[in-house]
């Protein structure tokens, strides 16, 4: 494959995700597509050497080869499905000064003055009731620009430009209709496949997305621009590793969810899910802590790019560029979960595959995230290394990364997983 063709997979995958339900439902759709078998976690699993499985868990997916030795333990690729928007409360409407409003609040640490002025619509899961009464679930996402949140003339802000703070409880409301009579519940309704003859919505789990595309941008075409790469680039990345590793390769991905909320939920890192699955490959106990000893798991995240306009903001020898190649990143704290072997495994997988790459840790000044690498090593006793995409705008409704970054550490999974079986 080569970057023409990543980078317009890239965009249809980020355009049809606008949710972590909706990124989980594409990735099912292509690993089906090449071959995967989906698990039901309800079930007994019976594996068989050489197939392919995957499973879902709300907002999550892990998918794995299964070669007929895997003692040798796996390399796991672990991101995250979420990314900061703004999420829509249960009592989904409030009608104020002849405007009906989403009542709404942040999810995760998101930059929220970029969301103003924005054509924005709805997508998300829901739980309904049949004409049988029977309880189903499906995904909406309306797709159509549906919503708004205006932002305040400057004739009535004259400090706009000098101090913007925003209430969150009063002034992201998002405008929907004049129509005093609208009810989401209706519209929803509506959306839903007839075939599968809804009655009426019990519950939702809906959010806010930018309706505007991904697009490649730049005079040279050198970025690409998109809600939620971070960390849906890592998805996908990943996605395509798995999909193109041998079949003799013990290769395993996780995108996990609620990574941007702490990770603590039944799909997120800090939750048994990863664990689970794991156990179900390896029923027994010992078996179990060797393979996890001998594998490898590369937490993909994306890596805060020097922004030239505020470059004094990053240690003065750990400034990652876009299109500078993948970051490897370090932080004292265990912030990040890279160690010494891990650093030097995927260097090495970084020769191979002829990438550059670039270090990064945080000033000593100032504080530091952190990604679902801490997390899985110490649920799960693997060896770690947090890796990253350089990005600019990240938690904004619009992130900027490079189209060459994304591609690179493909190559460099392909090496790595190559090199484990060296």
């Amino acid at each position: 494959m080569d970057l023409a063709s990543f980078n317009a997979q890239l965009i249809d995958f980020l355009d049809t995700s606008p949710t972590a339900y909706h990124a989980v439902a594409q990735m099912s759709e292509r690993l089906r597509a090449a071959g995967f078998q989906a698990l039901d976690e309800t079930r007994t699993w019976v594996l068989e050497a050489n197939r392919r499985y995957f499973v879902v868990r709300g907002g999550a997916l892990i998918a794995f080869t299964y070669p007929a030795d895997t003692a040798g333990g796996y390399l796991m690729l672990g991101a995250h499905t979420d990314s900061p928007h703004l999420k829509i409360k249960p009592n989904p409407t409030v009608h104020k000064e002849g405007i009906t409003q989403l009542s709404v609040e942040p999810y995760g640490g998101l930059l929220i003055n970029p969301w103003f002025d924005r054509d924005l619509s709805i997508a998300g899961n829901v739980q309904f009731l049949d004409e049988a009464l029977r309880l189903q679930e499906c995904l909406i996402d309306l797709k159509e620009p549906v919503a708004t949140i205006a932002s305040l003339a400057i004739h009535l802000d004259p400090n706009a430009n000098k101090e913007r703070s925003v209430n969150l409880q009063k002034e992201i409301l998002p405008l929907l209709t004049c129509n005093p009579k609208f009810d989401l519940y209706d519209t929803l309704l509506a959306h839903i496949d007839p075939a599968l003859h809804p009655k009426k919505i019990l519950s939702h789990d809906l959010s806010l997305y930018d309706t505007q595309k991904a697009r490649i941008i730049g005079f040279e075409r050198e970025f690409i621009a998109s809600s939620r790469l971070d960390n849906l680039l890592s998805c996908f990345v990943n996605l395509q590793s798995l999909l193109h590793v041998r079949p003799d390769q013990a290769v395993m991905m996780a995108a996990l969810d609620h990574e941007e909320v702490g990770s603590a939920s039944t799909s997120g890192a800090a939750g048994a899910f990863m664990e689970q699955v794991i156990m179900r490959i390896y029923p027994h106990s010992e078996e179990r802590i060797r393979a996890m000893r001998r594998s490898l798991l590369l937490s993909c995240d994306n890596a805060h790019a020097v922004h030239p306009n505020f470059a004094d903001k990053h240690e003065s020898e750990h400034k990652p560029r876009i299109g500078g190649g993948v970051v490897i990143k370090h932080n004292a704290n265990q912030r990040y979960a890279t160690g010494t072997l891990g650093a030097s495994l995927f260097k090495l997988a970084l020769e191979r595959a002829d990438e550059p790459y670039q270090l990064y840790t945080n000033r000593s000044d100032m504080g530091c995230g952190s990604t679902i690498g801490p997390i899985c090593a110490t649920r799960l006793g693997v060896e770690t290394l947090d890796v990253g995409l350089p990005t600019l705008g990240m938690h904004s409704i619009r992130e900027l990364a490079g189209v060459r970054d994304a591609f690179g550490l493909w190559r460099t999974v392909l090496a790595l997983a190559d090199g484990r079986n060296a």
